[in-house]
């Protein structure tokens, strides 16, 4: 059986054209203690942001799994979203560096931006070469409920940066 599961952020204010958040991810959330870390950042932004989960509960090869959970979430996104995807192997950012790139994007006019993280096998090579960045939040492997907490706050760190608010101290 097959599920997924819509999460918004409460507290969030919405202005003019900004782009959409999205995070699409394999797995539940539920009451793991990193899901408090996620709620944090993501009540913070202003920035509209949708955590969407898919569940694959089949039991299928790594590769086939792999394979459905990525089309999974691609399907959990809106059509033509820029698509990010996590994966250790991509690309290292700093934060301001991070925040350029949403910016740019922002200023570009893109409606919808999602961020895409695999499950334990990671993800399929079709997103990978869908997307526009292949982002890594280090060289270490992180647990996938853990990177969403990471990521929100991230993107809040990003738009700290954006707006000039004292958040974000350089080091």
């Amino acid at each position: 059986m097959e599920t997924a599961r819509l999460r918004g952020s409460a507290g969030q204010k919405k202005r003019g054209k900004e782009v959409r958040l999205w995070i699409a991810a394999v797995g539940r959330g539920g009451r793991a203690a990193s899901s408090g870390v996620y709620e944090e950042y993501a009540r913070r932004l202003t920035w509209p942001l949708e955590l969407r989960e898919v569940d694959l509960r089949q039991t299928l090869s790594p590769e086939k799994r792999k394979i459905r959970e990525s089309e999974k979430l691609l399907a959990a996104v809106p059509e033509g979203a820029v698509v990010v995807a996590l994966d250790e192997k991509g690309k290292t950012l700093s934060s301001r560096e991070f925040a350029l790139k949403l910016g740019g994007w922002r200023d570009d006019g893109v409606a919808d931006l999602a961020f895409l993280i695999g499950g334990a096998d990671g993800l399929d090579q079709s997103i990978r070469k869908k997307a526009a960045l292949v982002l890594s939040l280090g060289a270490m492997t992180w647990p996938h409920l853990l990177v969403r907490g990471m990521l929100a706050e991230q993107l809040y760190r990003a738009q700290s940066i954006l707006t000039g608010h004292p958040y974000h101290r350089e080091g």
